[in-house]
């Protein structure tokens, strides 16, 4: 039942996603943006303890997201 309605909402937010535009997803980086800034302000200590594991993910995003451009621009 809990695996049910889980996959409901998440069918229903991709269902949402389908609808987006550039402009909503645009506001949707800037969110997430400024989430993460706001995260790094208020718990900088803690952090920094984990700042190779930020750049971890921030790297393999990065080669990810250069995949897919030149995947999908051929």
């Amino acid at each position: 039942m809990v695996v049910m309605i889980n996959f409901n909402i998440v069918k229903k937010v991709m269902d949402a996603t389908k609808k987006y535009t550039i402009l909503d997803y645009g506001f949707f980086k800037f969110l997430m943006i400024t989430c993460g800034i706001l995260l790094g302000v208020y718990f900088t200590e803690t952090i920094l303890s984990f700042i190779w594991l930020i750049w971890i993910v921030f790297a393999v995003s990065a080669v990810w997201m250069t995949y897919k451009i030149f995947k999908y621009t051929k």
